[in-house]
């Protein structure tokens, strides 16, 4: 492993201090684990490796709003 120093804002600092109480993890620990997953999403694998694990994750809620309905709101524009 190899030590590397980088600069927070205090809002960063404040969250992560409190994300890492909160999973009882070193703040460390926490970065660490935010660096893999964010590498994983970047890769190819990665992001097709995330489209598998949501596929058909609609399937059978009927708590959710019709398709059609979220990509009229995706689609608008924003003000």
């Amino acid at each position: 492993m190899h030590r590397t120093q980088i600069y927070l804002t205090e809002i960063q600092r404040k969250a992560l201090q409190s994300i890492a109480r909160r999973l009882g993890r070193t703040q460390s620990d926490v970065i660490r684990t935010a660096v893999d997953t964010f590498i994983e999403r970047q890769t190819p694998e990665g992001r097709i490796d995330l489209l598998r694990k949501a596929q058909g994750l609609w399937i059978g809620r009927e708590d959710l709003p019709p398709l059609s309905a979220l990509r009229r709101e995706l689609d608008r524009p924003s003000r």
